[in-house]
């Protein structure tokens, strides 16, 4: 087996890498928390200009046509660096779109591809306590729709979005444009600093074509935990180092405190969490690219990133002591990122839930049920 990166896997990761460090540093960081901007917009326009914000995106349609395994290199840069950009939900929109195809959905991914649309999606609603608030009703040529979608990342920025309604007792994606003037915006900024927007919709009316095939949703769900999961990858690695960094300059009673027996199994304690949740998520990755099923492999990955989330942020900011709350010191800021994205995810303790009950479902477990039972042997 060969678990190398290819030659043009690497260029991807090494560009991303650059481009979101270089531009995301300190300092910018400190203004940024101070601008009241809803996204990076000169970050995102260099995204467009390298082609990052497309690569998931079929190349039939303008996109470079890639799998997850190179979104997640670059989302996994992204989160290293807090960029506050849209890329994983746009062009996840846009490939979601492409593939399940939505009565006018070509428009919309030939227009993401270029850079000239915003995307966004949601699917908060398969994890909230309040479940999916949108509900659609079938009317002569098409869906009325009416509800609410809760905190749409980028609501007022995007031109259109994938959101859940519930349509005859299930859940589908519907293509939203968000330009419908039946749509009320309440607009709020996350903890983190990502713009969100909840949407009230009243009275809208859609095509037929506008929703989904059910199908679309697992499709979806899969590609936004691997999504999520690279982006909390990349937030904790950074987060271990810089604070490997500062355990091993800090000096308490005479000795600088990473020589303390219990600070460095705290930090083992980090680096087997994050080694533990990029296993699951390049099993994950491969597992999509390869055409595979994975629904519990996307939920023991979801479970292990709000884990390693939870557990790397509170040992980071512990052994920073006092300077770990201070605002003007950066360490704060990935301990936002890490319970943004869990909430993102659902939370550690519903995918465990779900993960429990697809086990008590399957009697196969891990790559056996890939295979008939005599190649398993």
């Amino acid at each position: 087996m060969d678990f190398e990166l290819s030659e043009d896997q690497r260029a991807i990761a090494q560009m991303a890498d650059g481009l979101f460090v270089d531009h995301c540093h300190d300092e910018y960081m400190r203004q940024w928390d101070t601008s009241g901007e809803s996204m990076m917009a000169p970050l995102w326009a260099l995204c467009i200009e390298t082609g990052l914000h497309a690569l998931a995106i079929p190349e039939e349609h303008g996109g470079s046509g890639l799998g997850m395994t190179e979104l997640m290199l670059v989302l996994q840069a992204q989160g290293k660096a807090l960029a506050q950009v849209p890329l994983w939900r746009h062009q996840l929109a846009a490939a979601t779109l492409a593939r399940f195809d939505a009565g006018d959905s070509a428009g919309w991914v030939a227009k993401a591809a270029s850079g000239e649309a915003l995307l966004s999606l949601s699917l908060d609603g398969l994890s909230s306590a309040r479940g999916i608030e949108l509900q659609a009703q079938t009317n002569t040529g098409g869906w009325s729709i009416s509800g609410r979608v809760a905190a749409l990342s980028l609501g007022d920025q995007a031109s259109a979005a994938l959101v859940l309604v519930q349509a005859e007792g299930q859940p589908r994606l519907l293509l939203l444009d968000l330009a419908a003037p039946e749509i009320r915006r309440v607009s709020a900024v996350l903890t983190h600093g990502e713009a969100a927007t909840d949407l009230h919709i009243e009275g809208l009316t859609v095509n037929a074509t506008a929703l989904l095939p059910a199908e679309a949703v697992a499709w979806l769900e899969q590609r936004c935990t691997a999504a999520l999961a690279a982006l909390q990858l990349g937030v904790s690695e950074e987060q271990i180092r810089r604070t490997v960094a500062y355990v091993s300059e800090r000096r308490q009673f005479e000795r600088v405190i990473g020589s303390f027996q219990a600070v460095q199994m705290s930090m083992a304690d980090t680096h087997i969490a994050v080694e533990a949740l990029r296993t699951t998520l390049w099993q994950l990755a491969y597992r999509i690219d390869a055409g595979l099923t994975a629904p519990s492999e996307a939920l023991a990955t979801a479970w292990l990133a709000c884990e390693a989330g939870h557990r790397i942020g509170h040992i980071a900011q512990h052994v920073h002591g006092g300077i770990g709350v201070d605002l003007t010191y950066p360490i704060h800021r990935f301990l936002y990122w890490s319970r943004g994205l869990s909430l993102a995810l659902g939370g550690s303790a519903a995918s465990l839930e779900r993960l429990g009950d697809w086990l008590n479902d399957n009697d196969k477990l891990g790559w056996k049920y890939d295979l008939e039972e005599h190649q398993a042997l």
